[in-house]
């Protein structure tokens, strides 16, 4: 599979893996902007995606961003759609009590590819027993 960008902002960087066998590439801010405390803010790459079908990209903090500085991505995992073609936003939420400073060229999220499964969908009225039942929410204990 061949996964392809095109750049429309000068500044945008193609992403990257920083290790050969990560699942998230790297994607970058194009724009200085401030995640204020408790907020969120929608950053730009410079990006568009060119997927194929039948894959999705999702959208994930970066586990340093998070532990270091509380800053998360809003709607994680973020799905872009294979057939979207505006530019790739992340959407960045400071969990802190202190304004969050992001940088161009900052790393500020990253993404990994995955394949869709779309399953034929039908409508029942028999639902089947399980072991488990409507247990959930902390049904197993904390």
């Amino acid at each position: 599979m061949t996964l392809k960008f095109k750049k429309i902002h000068q500044d945008a960087e193609i992403p990257a893996y920083a290790h050969q066998s990560d699942a998230g590439m790297d994607v970058k801010s194009v724009v200085d902007v401030t995640v204020k405390a408790h907020d969120r803010a929608l950053v730009k790459t410079g990006l568009v995606m060119i997927l194929p079908p039948m894959y999705e990209a999702q959208v994930r903090p970066r586990s340093g961003l998070a532990l270091k500085s509380g800053i998360t991505v809003l709607n994680t995992p973020g799905t872009i759609d294979s057939g979207y073609r505006g530019e790739v936003g992340v959407i960045l939420f400071n969990t802190t009590d202190v304004d969050f400073e992001v940088k161009k060229g900052d790393k500020i999220a990253q993404i990994v590819i995955a394949p869709v499964t779309q399953p034929t969908i039908e409508e029942t009225d028999i639902i089947d027993e399980t072991d488990r039942g409507e247990g959930g929410f902390g049904s197993t204990g904390v």
